[in-house]
């Protein structure tokens, strides 16, 4: 577990999410209110407390869990979380209140995907009272400090259960999955799309990434994984991946397959594709970045096998 102070007022925890270094992380941000930003899964709510333990906060002085969306790897451990947190608010969207209420859904959505692994990977998914829950809308804000004021805007395309947080001191938004996943090699970055197993929708997910360029924003704050400054450079390269991904996926998607093997045919495209770039920059072809490439492009196929499949049948909402 390890601790990377961005700059006075923000840290990222490392939650060793999947038993992986720098997969996904938890921003804690030092105002008035202390806030902090995802939880990932329960397995990973001990390094989440070893980080918090670091930084001297108590966890009675955490004022409010943010979740970005309600994907176990990013809320999953909420609900443990929050019974050690006894001043503490969980803020969600309003699409995902519910399934934090009563996660049964969530639950088989995740066995569904993961199978005999969900045990090990996500239990316990405890359920979070109502009254602990707030609500934020798009463009509602949350005041921190008198310094310190965070908007929360909806952005669907990686689930409609999604939305992403401006903080104005850094002019920096916590982006969730919305804008993909930032992949560290030592000194070369990587962005690459990120897409759910349901409710992606390519379109809705263009349409974030242009409110982010709108914003003019000096930070992106990763999901997966950490921080950078290099804002249009990042959001380009996902939005470009993004019209890759869908024109290969529909070069290889076949209407006569099934669902199995259109998704295994689509990951290894994706795969392929996604690891030639990165050993062309440099990456050596046996870093063990590649068996992380390689499941989040299989969780990615399953995305865009789903909306396919939707428009395929005259549907493309999720």
């Amino acid at each position: 577990m390890s601790i990377y102070r961005i700059d006075s007022r923000i840290s990222l925890v490392d939650l060793m999410d999947l038993s992986l270094q720098e997969r996904t992380g938890s921003y804690i941000i030092k105002e008035k209110s202390l806030t902090i930003i995802e939880t990932s899964a329960s397995p990973s709510i001990p390094h989440l407390k070893k980080g918090l333990s670091k930084l001297n906060i108590n966890l009675e002085d955490i004022q409010y869990i943010i979740l970005t969306h309600i994907h176990l790897d990013h809320a999953g451990g909420a609900g443990l979380f929050l019974e050690e947190c006894p001043n503490a608010k969980v803020i969600v969207h309003p699409k995902g209140r519910r399934h934090l209420v009563d996660p049964g859904r969530l639950i088989a959505g995740a066995k569904a995907v993961y199978g005999e692994k969900f045990n090990e990977l996500f239990d316990p998914i405890v359920p979070i009272p109502e009254d602990r829950m707030l609500v934020m809308e798009h463009e509602e804000k949350l005041t921190l400090s008198n310094s310190c004021t965070l908007t929360f805007y909806h952005t669907p395309g990686h689930a409609n259960h999604h939305f992403s947080i401006f903080d104005s001191v850094s002019n920096g938004m916590f982006t969730g999955d919305t804008c993909g996943i930032q992949y560290t090699v030592g000194s070369k970055h990587f962005y690459f799309p990120s897409t759910s197993p349901n409710q992606f929708n390519p379109d809705e997910m263009k349409n974030s990434i242009r409110m982010y360029k709108d914003l003019k924003l000096d930070r992106l704050y990763f999901g997966h994984y950490g921080v950078t400054e290099e804002v249009s450079f990042a959001l380009s390269e996902v939005e470009k991946g993004l019209d890759f991904f869908m024109e290969k996926s529909r070069e290889t998607f076949s209407s006569h397959s099934t669902i199995e093997d259109n998704v295994e045919a689509i990951t290894s495209v994706l795969f392929n594709l996604t690891k030639s770039k990165m050993i062309q920059k440099g990456v050596d072809p046996e870093n063990p970045i590649f068996q992380l490439l390689l499941l989040d492009m299989n969780v990615s196929a399953m995305g865009i096998v789903d909306y396919l499949l939707k428009q395929t049948k005259g549907d493309s909402t999720s």
